[in-house]
Parts: structure tokens; C-alpha cells; sequence
């Protein structure tokens, strides 16, 4: 996610339909690893395409068929419009509460919005010092953690945003932090760095403080975007350009690499009633595409 647009005009929801569960599966448990399938039709989303997130057997992505919408997806791949956001604002991760309460990195707008039960958006955190927060994961303690890059300076900071809404600034001079996720265990916290090809590791304590740098992994080419962890820390990491899904352990030996269809790979989730259905999110194609593990993701 590359451009930043001035926030301006009042808040509007749009409520057109609500989730519902289903009892179709997305893929069969029977489908073959690691064999990528489309799920929606191409060009049904916007270019910025990202953060999908399951909750509850539903899927939800951000920016379908323009900026600044949600949309819910059926196994049958059929987009329902979920919420228009304000205008000015365009979500770029979905991360949800035990409540149901959803939270979005609105990179546009600079701000961490919230969408709850009684379908009201509000400004969950602002700082006049967020660059763009692009990529947030979220902690058991309530906490969410969010990657804020400066495309244009090709630099990038990380926030942690605490359950009364406040934000603190965890670390400064890196480069474009973009994909961010905790470790099952939450011991650790991972970040990329999409222009630098660099992957990190910190130490996370129970404060939600980070130490103890360390690099974790590097790429020869293309970009880094999202990034998710399975039940046994194996690290998934969308190679945004490749086309393709690297998938690392904890100790940083890449396992195995997932071949797509599209070459802008953006995000991912694991969802499905077992946990072990990938989603992911291509910028070129507009699409999402979906493969199955056989290890199910951490939050099932």
C-alpha cells in the first residue's frame, strides 16, 4: 500500500447485509496441500485489495469493488458489501476483539478505526505521528500491534495500541515496516521490511514492550507484505511480486514455498471451520485466492 489520501468528510455506514454463518465449507478437508484455488472471480475488488480476517466461519476483506469498503465472502466466493467507512478513510488490515468488535489500520486516514457490535464506526486511536498504519495483529492481552511505514522515505516505525486506545511508540528508523505478526506463544513479535527485503524478530514482554532485534530472515528480490503464523509457529509470508507464499519455522529455515496465480500477494489468514484454509489477497488480479495446510492457524 503505496499512496496516503487526506482525511476529510463525515462518518457514513453503510450496513447492507449481515454476516452469516455457513455451513460449507470454503475448501473441502479433502482437497490436496498447498494446490491454490480462486475463490472470487477476478476485478470484483479495488487495486488496494488487503487484511483479510475470519471470524465466526465468515470471511471478511477490505476495499471491494472500491476504497473505503468491506466486504463479507461466501464459500461460494460471492462478496457481500459489509460497511462503507468514512470518507477519507480506506482500511488496510481487519483484526477482530473476543467481542466481535472489528479494528482497522485505515492507512489513508491515519487512524485505527473501530466497527462495533451496534455497527457504529469510531476512532479507536489517532496520532499525529503515525505515518500510515498499514498492518496490525493483536495480542490475547487486547493489545493490537501495528506496522506504520513512510513508503515515500522508504522508512517505517511500529506502534502498539493499547485497549483504552492509546498509542506508543515501540520503534523508530526502520525501514518499510509493512507485515507484522505474534508468535503463538507471543514471546515474539515479527516485521518486514517490504523496500529492504528484511525480515525481523523482537522479544515481547507481557508489558507489550519489544527487545532483543534480531534478523530473522532476508530475500534477493521482490517484496514482503503480509504475514500470518500457523499452531506450531511456522511463519506464512506473502512475497508481494513472486506470486508466491514462503513459509519459514521458528528457527528461520524456509519450508516450503506456495506457488499463486497473481504476483501481488498482499495478505493472508487462515480460516475455515478447521483452520487450515489459507486466504490470500492479490493486488493484480483483484482477487482472493485459497490453498489448504495441514496445520491449522494459531487463533484455532
Amino acid at each position: 500500500m503505496k499512496k496516503i489520501i487526506s482525511a476529510a468528510g463525515s462518518f457514513i455506514l453503510l450496513m447492507t447485509a449481515a454476516c452469516t454463518q455457513s455451513s460449507q465449507p470454503y475448501l473441502p478437508a479433502t482437497t490436496p496441500l498447498y494446490e491454490t484455488r480462486d475463490l472470487t472471480a477476478e476485478q470484483l475488488f479495488s487495486q488496494n485489495i488487503e487484511g483479510p480476517s475470519f471470524r465466526h466461519d465468515s470471511l471478511f476483506v477490505v476495499n471491494y469493488q472500491h476504497d473505503g469498503t468491506i466486504a463479507s465472502v461466501a464459500p461460494s466466493g460471492q462478496c457481500t458489501l459489509y460497511a462503507t467507512l468514512p470518507q477519507g478513510s480506506t482500511a488496510n488490515s481487519i483484526k477482530f476483539d473476543e467481542q466481535g468488535n472489528m479494528y482497522l489500520a485505515d492507512f489513508s486516514a491515519h487512524n485505527i478505526l473501530k466497527i462495533d457490535l451496534a455497527k457504529k464506526i469510531s476512532v479507536f486511536c489517532h496520532n499525529d505521528r503515525f505515518n500510515q498504519p498499514n498492518d496490525i495483529c493483536r495480542s490475547k492481552k487486547g493489545w493490537l500491534l501495528a506496522s506504520d511505514p513512510d513508503w515515500k522515505d522508504s522508512t517505517g516505525q511500529i506502534w502498539r495500541i493499547d485497549t483504552d486506545g492509546s498509542s506508543t511508540l515501540l520503534a523508530k528508523d526502520m525501514g518499510t515496516t509493512n507485515g507484522i505478526e505474534l508468535s503463538p506463544d507471543e514471546k515474539h513479535l515479527y516485521v518486514n521490511e517490504s523496500d529492504q527485503l528484511k525480515l525481523w524478530r523482537f522479544d515481547i514482554d507481557e508489558s507489550g514492550n519489544i527487545s532483543n532485534k534480531q534478523l530473522f530472515a532476508t530475500f534477493p528480490d521482490y517484496g514482503l507484505d503480509g504475514m500470518h503464523c500457523d499452531k506450531d509457529g511456522n511463519l506464512y509470508v506473502c512475497r508481494w511480486g513472486k506470486g508466491a507464499v514462503d513459509v519459514f519455522d521458528p528457527a528461520g529455515k524456509m519450508l516450503r514455498e506456495i506457488s499463486l496465480k497473481g504476483k501481488q500477494c498482499s495478505n493472508l489468514v487462515f480460516g475455515d471451520k478447521d483452520g487450515k484454509t489459507v486466504f490470500v489477497t492479490l493486488q493484480d488480479r483483484k482477487c482472493l485466492e485459497m490453498f489448504r495446510t495441514d496445520i491449522p492457524g494459531k487463533d484455532f
